[in-house]
């Protein structure tokens, strides 16, 4: 079995040159290339992507891939490049249904994401992975071709079975680079940047496929070492004596050689032949061995088809002449799976079969990916129902003509007429997964009570395999869901900065941990921003993450000062338990002030770079991890300039073991000097070249915003003396301001609602009134008195005089709330632009 490519060897100088065996053995197969957008929209569209799904460029034109081809649920995030982009290339095999004739083919991918300037920001690569194992792929010396790839299949010809055909990534060596290059510009769109995206594919590595297979030998026959009978050599056998009276015995011939003296020879003892003991033991010994070969092979995989096509090459040609695995429907649709009942008549999907025969016929009458609602009384849904195996000895024509009908509606008869079937459950748990199909040629025995069992323990030992991959599947589902909840989505659209962020678990099966990352839009048109980290990994941690991160969220829209929020996040975390320990740094920003406050529990410190290019890690007090208990929390203020970038991150992107975490950051600080550049561009640099520079064994959050503020002419404030008469006039107040921005329609909607709430803080309030308007992503209104009692919407009956003014706020402004300040409170409301 050959699980790699490797270089060839050398040869002499009688051979082929050493010059081109210098290169590595490569093999030769058509690839697809998709380019994608950050959305996975289909940007270019090769021919050969036309050829392996079966649709022109055209009819694809702008559709997201994962849904245009119906990729499995959890392959899809793979093809999404927007706001989560991911840091690797992702490379891995599912089944895709073509667009034409929906035929289902077995698909290797190679999904590369992509930075820089234009719309593309992934590229993927596609072979047909089912037309490599059936057809075989060609070999080659880099650019020489030495053989083609044969026009029928390799079991036919050279009995040759490709068993896995599997997508990897290899280092490029420079003739290998040189020559991607080159294909890659031929297939590239012309008005593309072919270097930029040629030199991210090369630094991520080379396509490649690890090609598994079986060579069939020729066959001969096990030396007998029985003892034989002793045969004498005819040179050596006693002359008879002639009798010629007194005679004398013949002379030898003159100069010729002394006889050779023979070694006297015993008669051997006679063959005794094994007693049928013996060879019983020698059979279930076979059949155990065959066992435990088979049972090894199938523990390779978690994917629940390729363990089925493992069970169809390991019992294919020596077991049965043909083999074809189905599974439930709910299986490979990744469903939760049905109880099977007496009488039910599944669905089916064919995703495996193998076949010792010249003739294509197997191919046409019963494809790979068909879906099968198996009728009842028949022996595929009596083997389904009942669990039992189902040995018939030969196919007779009733038999045969009863499949074909019931069984995908094509004539099976020639196929089956005559053969030995089988038909084995596979059961895992207690429930029925599927069914295996075993033929045998008409010159070979029917199937033996030994071979049923023999193919019933196969049967179990590969229903569990695959039951074992579809709970593997169903808890990466789960956990990337988890992740995704825990996690937050794209980042708000908040007036005055920009946001982008990026999270890498440092374990890649579990796809989840403990740190966390958050940005809240907070009343005012302020920003909150936090990061944290929870000691440990995988779930545990995630989980004790997803209460802080919940707590956060709640407790920053009440306005507390920093270092108040991490005193309530700290007596939360001591009341969760002793491992509830976590760093957290959290921020706000105020894009009208230009100011950010911060506050630190034992996190590392931001990193902020001025519009000049000046990096600084700022001083800010580290304080003690949140769940120490006894620590106080510091915050600290500091004036920001328009276009100024603010990173903050978790230790998992700048520590590395043996490496000093002053260092680390230090580079980083360093890394994030200079002119400004895109954001998006800045995390995917920092997430390849920080996360690349040695293997990390920690999480990693990154979030970095762009604190643009707000322009000061969308911001009118007015301070306001507290009497009747001031409703009049902040009404006026408003009225000009909107049109002095130019939004006329929204006049008499405002004057109602700011009068409502002036009138309530005259009232109800206390001091001087303030009225601030603030022209953003949406109209923002504030009122702020010196009351420290909040507003809260009530009922008012029908012969109440107060009580409504609320009400209209709720009916017509688009949100509204309150919040407390240093010296009151503030009401305020948002209108749509």
């Amino acid at each position: 079995m050959v699980t790699r490519q490797r270089p060839a060897a050398r040869l002499s100088a009688a051979g082929v040159p050493p010059r081109l065996l210098d290169r590595h053995l490569l093999g030769i197969t058509q690839m697809a290339v998709v380019l994608l957008d950050g959305s996975g929209r289909v940007l270019r569209w090769t021919p050969a992507a036309e050829d392996v799904f079966g649709a022109p460029y055209d009819a694809v034109a702008g559709r997201p891939l994962r849904t245009l081809l119906n990729l499995p649920q959890e392959n899809r995030s793979a093809f999404d490049f927007g706001d989560r982009q991911p840091r690797h290339v992702w490379t891995g095999v599912c089944l895709v249904a073509r667009l034409d004739d929906g035929a289902v083919r077995e698909i290797a991918w190679w999904v590369y994401p992509l930075a820089g300037p234009g719309d593309a920001r992934g590229l993927a690569v596609a072979a047909d992975a089912q037309r490599i194992k059936e057809h075989g792929h060609g070999l080659a010396l880099g650019d020489v071709l030495i053989a083609p790839p044969p026009p029928t299949p390799l079991t036919a010809t050279s009995g040759v079975r490709i068993l896995r055909v599997e997508p990897t990534l290899v280092q490029s060596s420079t003739v290998d680079a040189a020559l991607l290059r080159r294909r890659l510009v031929e297939v590239l769109p012309p008005d593309l940047d072919h270097g930029q995206i040629t030199d991210q594919v090369l630094a991520r590595g080379h396509p490649a496929v690890n090609v598994s297979v079986t060579v069939r030998l020729p066959f001969a026959g096990q030396r007998d070492t029985a003892p034989r009978v002793g045969r004498l050599r005819p040179e050596t056998l006693p002359r008879p004596a002639v009798s010629t009276g007194s005679a004398p015995p013949e002379a030898p011939e003159r100069n010729a050689a002394p006889p050779e003296t023979a070694p006297p020879e015993t008669a051997a003892a006679p063959y005794d032949p094994p007693s049928a003991e013996a060879l019983e033991h020698r059979a279930a010994q076979g059949r155990l061995d065959f066992l435990n070969h088979v049972g090894a092979r199938l523990a390779d995989t978690l994917d629940p088809v390729q363990t089925a096509g493992a069970l169809c090459d390991a019992l294919v040609p020596s077991f049965a002449d043909f083999a074809g695995v189905q599974l439930l429907e709910s299986i490979v649709s990744d469903q939760e799976l049905p109880p099977v009942e007496a009488d039910a008549s599944p669905s089916v999907v064919r995703v495996a079969m193998r076949y010792d025969e010249e003739d294509g016929h197997w191919d046409d009458l019963v494809p790979l990916g068909e879906v099968i609602r198996m009728p009842s009384r028949t022996p595929l849904a009596d083997d389904l129902s009942t669990g039992r195996s189902i040995n018939v000895a030969r196919v007779g024509e009733r038999v045969s003509r009863r499949i074909s009908s019931r069984v995908g509606g094509r004539d099976l008869r020639p196929l089956l007429r005559g053969r030995a079937l089988l038909i084995t459950p596979l059961i895992a748990r207690g429930k029925i997964l599927g069914t295996i199909v075993l033929l045998r040629r008409r010159d070979r025995p029917p199937f033996g009570e030994p071979e049923v069992a023999v193919a019933e323990e196969l049967g179990r030992r590969a229903a569990v395999c695959v039951d074992n991959g579809r709970l593997y599947r169903r808890e990466a589902r789960v956990a990337a869901q988890l992740q995704h909840s825990m996690l937050p989505g794209a980042p708000p659209d908040v007036a005055g900065a920009q946001i982008c962020y990026r999270y890498v678990p440092a374990d890649e099966a579990v796809r989840v941990g403990g740190d966390w990352f958050d940005a809240i839009p907070l009343p005012g048109s302020r920003l909150a921003l936090v990061v944290g980290d929870v000691m440990g990994h995988g779930l545990t941690s995630a989980a004790i993450m997803g209460q802080l991160r919940t707590a956060v969220r709640t407790l920053a829209p009440q306005d507390l000062p920093p270092d108040q929020l991490l005193r309530q996040l700290d007596d939360l975390a001591r009341r969760l338990g002793d491992e509830c320990l976590a760093t957290c740094v959290y921020a706000v920003y105020d894009p009208v002030a230009r100011r950010c406050e911060i506050a630190n529990a034992g996190h590392l410190p931001p990193v902020l770079v001025t519009p000049s290019g000046e990096s600084w890690l700022l001083e800010v007090p580290p304080g003690a991890p949140i769940g120490v208990g006894g620590v106080a929390f510091e915050t600290v203020s500091f004036d920001v300039e328009d276009g100024s970038q603010f990173v903050l991150c978790t230790d998992g992107l700048v520590e590395r073991r043996g490496r000093p975490l002053d260092v680390g950051l230090t580079a980083l600080r360093e890394f994030l000097s200079g002119p400004p550049r895109p954001l998006e561009d800045v995390c995917e640099t920092l997430i390849e070249r920080f996360s690349t520079t040695g293997r990390h064994d920690d999480d990693i959050a990154l979030l970095a915003v762009r604190l643009e503020g707000i322009p000061k002419e969308d911001v009118f404030a007015w301070s306001l003396t507290a009497e009747p008469a001031v409703v009049r006039e902040t009404r006026r107040l408003a009225r000009q301001a909107l049109e002095t921005w130019g939004l006329h329609a929204l006049v008499p909607t405002v004057e109602l609602l700011v009068s409502e709430l002036v009138t309530n803080a005259i009232v109800h309030g206390a001091g001087d009134l303030g009225l601030r308007l603030i022209r953003a992503n949406a109209l923002l209104c504030e009122v702020r008195d010196d009351g420290y009692d909040l507003p809260h919407l009530r009922r008012a009956e029908t012969t109440d005089e107060n009580g409504r003014g609320l009400q209209l706020v709720s009916a017509l402004a688009e949100h509204w709330g309150t919040q407390r300040t240093p010296t009151g409170k503030v009401v305020w409301f948002e209108h749509p632009l």
